[in-house]
């Protein structure tokens, strides 16, 4: 028995209404499949976080997004957390370390009986540098980042060169 032309060519005799009729039920089942998919690659990658919360217990794919976004939002609040203590923590120790510092050139300069007026400058100096520091440190919304020095205040910094 020979095929006949209408089984061979079923695209010639559809009409495009008719095209799409029959392509919708096959990309809803692709989009579904995608959809499957993901929901398992899901369950899979936090299946320890998700024994925590429900052990023994078959999961529904609700329950496994509803968990995923609560895990997400969990990890993004502890990345904040950590980077706001990280922030704290490193202009706290660039305070200390400014502080040191001056306190290291205080002793350093202070080991010399004669004072000449390089030394007494540059401890005048550091000492408007440390009240000023030690102002921005306990002064509420003060900007993170030391501020650079103006133009005008380049001509009165003593420089040995």
């Amino acid at each position: 028995m020979a095929p006949s032309t209408a089984f061979m060519e079923p695209d010639n005799l559809l009409t495009p209404k008719e095209k799409n009729k029959l392509r919708k039920p096959v990309v809803e089942k692709m989009r579904r499949d995608r959809i499957n998919s993901s929901i398992e690659q899901l369950k899979l990658l936090l299946e320890k976080e998700f024994q925590r919360h429900q052990p023994n217990s078959k999961l529904e794919k609700a329950d496994i997004l509803e968990m995923t976004v609560s895990y997400l939002k969990q990890q993004s609040q502890l990345q904040m957390k950590t980077a706001g203590s990280f922030h704290k923590s490193s202009q706290f120790d660039f305070r200390e370390g400014y502080s040191r510092c001056l306190q290291e050139a205080f002793h350093f300069l202070s080991l010399h009986k004669v004072r000449t007026e390089t030394q007494t400058k540059l401890l005048s100096h550091f000492q408007k540098s440390q009240s000023a520091a030690m102002e921005a440190a306990f002064s509420p919304g003060s900007p993170s980042t030391p501020k650079q020095a103006s133009p005008k205040d380049a001509g009165t910094l003593w420089r040995p060169w």
